[in-house]
């Protein structure tokens, strides 16, 4: 520690020179705008930006990167809560809570917490790269394929957490969203179910089938409230949050950050895994868990938290062993690399100036977007008081744009519609979309990381039980499972719970 100050004084000494704050700012302001956009993302933003650092000083152009990552995570929570427009795999959690919120009329405390939720998260995330960067990085080494693979399988244990009152619909969602994640080019350079359609090569668009499960089926059940006189009067939305709920959502804030930064250091896991781990370890410690996915404030409060800490925990092991953690943090490799910086374990004594620089122009821009974002919250809301035959056409344009504009594909558009019917039908039969999206993400990861086991054992899956992190995970997938269910027959005196109610 006595080392540490002193450097951290030189990198706030760097941080806070005029033209670096400038930067920062910039970077802040532009990522929060490009996060509201669907279709672009952290990596669009930081790709977008590649030719005007290149010609910067390394410190700037590692400030101005860094600052515009943390803005873009932030910024996908907002049209996910207004709109139930999730921007990217991160933002998709949100969705579930945060736009209840919206439509019970309390939007603002739910942007507010997100605000809140991302600086306590993006703050402790910056601590623990300051502090624990080269240990946290060593751990991450022990992650081979099968801890990965057993990672995954935890994750998908979310759907439990995800499905509501019927499991069965749950898993149903979630097998959809796997066999969706077979199409395309697999591991080995096979195609699959591509109809022998070249567009078909790189898989189902993500966007295209996010946007149409969420934001398509949310614009055509309300068109059909509106149909039937359901949807008349606009809600009237509270502003602000409250001490107490706060207070309520403090300890979920505090889990995410945990989840999310441990997540955000193994390479590859990335923010989408971070927020739907949170969201499914939330949904077990809570007392009430039947209130996630109703309007439940820690429902928004544990992923946003999940997915800013993510990021910055994705920069461990790029700083400290030259390995991208994510997408996003490739991006700024390839930038740092280009200035003739290049990250590994000599990093922070060869080029501390950099490191430094860049730990306290995160600190300085987390502030910056909690006094940037806070103010807008009213300003935000005021979208909800649109009339709905106008506010509808205005989320179906934005959601064509931000899906065309990711390939340039008439095929995303005909996703996009044919999902936004599933999406509608699915609804209005009581199955949760959001596990469809959790196949999706995870199928090929987990597909890839059960190849490389299985030729490391062998075919032997018996290795596998033989390495403790793959046992700890396993465990934690059967907890995950089960604990709802034990849960649901202790809430009703011992009776037998079925797994599917009955639909009224």
């Amino acid at each position: 520690m006595g080392e540490t100050l002193p450097l951290l004084l030189n990198g706030f000494e760097l941080a806070l020179r005029p033209e670096n704050l400038i930067f920062a700012f910039v970077g802040a302001f532009l990522g929060t705008v490009i996060g509201v956009l669907p279709g672009i993302g952290p990596a669009g933003a930081l790709a977008m930006l590649l030719p005007i650092v290149l010609n910067m000083n390394p410190v700037g152009a590692i400030i101005m990167l860094a600052t515009l990552y943390s803005g873009a995570m932030y910024g996908g929570s907002t049209t996910s809560i207004l709109l139930n427009v999730p921007g990217e795999t991160s933002s998709v959690v949100t969705c579930l809570d945060g736009h209840q919120m919206a439509l019970q009329g309390r939007a603002g405390p739910a942007l507010c917490i997100a605000a809140i939720g991302s600086y306590i998260a993006g703050t402790l995330g910056v601590v623990g790269l300051m502090l624990f960067a080269p240990l946290i990085a060593g751990w991450a080494l022990n992650f081979g394929p099968p801890e990965y693979f057993a990672l995954m399988v935890f994750g998908l244990s979310a759907v439990a957490s995800l499905s509501g009152d019927s499991l069965v619909k749950g898993l149903i969602a979630m097998i959809l969203g796997l066999m969706l994640a077979t199409v395309g080019t697999d591991v080995t350079g096979v195609a699959r179910y591509t109809f022998n359609m070249p567009e078909m090569l790189d898989g189902v668009e993500f966007l295209a089938v996010t946007i149409g499960l969420f934001a398509i089926s949310e614009v055509l059940l309300n068109t059909n409230e509106m149909r039937g006189g359901l949807r008349q009067s606009v809600i009237k939305h509270k502003l602000f949050i409250s001490l107490g709920e706060i207070r309520e959502s403090l300890g979920a804030v505090l889990r995410g950050t945990f989840i999310g930064f441990c997540v955000g250091v193994m390479p590859g896991a990335g923010a989408g895994i971070a927020a739907f781990l949170t969201y499914s370890v939330e949904t077990q410690v809570s007392r009430h868990p039947e209130r996630f996915g109703k309007g439940e404030i820690r429902g928004v409060a544990a992923p946003e938290s999940a997915n800013n800490a993510a990021s910055v925990g994705a920069m461990v092991p790029m700083l400290t062993l030259g390995v991208p953690g994510s997408g996003t943090t490739a991006i700024m490799l390839i930038a740092l690399t280009a200035l003739n910086v290049h990250p590994g374990p000599l990093m922070f004594t060869q080029r501390a100036d950099v490191v430094w620089g860049l730990i306290a122009a995160l600190y300085l821009g987390n502030v910056m977007l909690l006094i940037l974002n806070l103010p807008l919250v009213g300003i935000f809301v005021r979208l909800l008081y649109l009339p709905m035959r106008l506010l509808l056409p205005v989320v179906m344009v934005i959601c064509v744009i931000g899906v065309y504009s990711a390939n340039q594909t008439v095929l995303d558009l005909v996703f996009l519609c044919a999902f936004g019917m599933l999406g509608y039908y699915m609804r209005k039969h009581g199955y949760p979309v959001a596990p469809v999206i959790l196949g999706l993400v995870l199928g090929n990861r987990m597909e890839e990381a059960l190849r490389q086991s299985m030729i490391m054992t062998q075919g032997n899956l018996h290795w596998l039980l033989e390495r403790p992190i793959v046992v700890f995970f396993l465990a934690l997938t059967l907890i995950s499972l089960t604990a709802p269910l034990v849960m649901r027959r202790l809430r009703f005196g011992g009776k037998p719970v079925k797994l599917e109610q009955e639909e009224s």
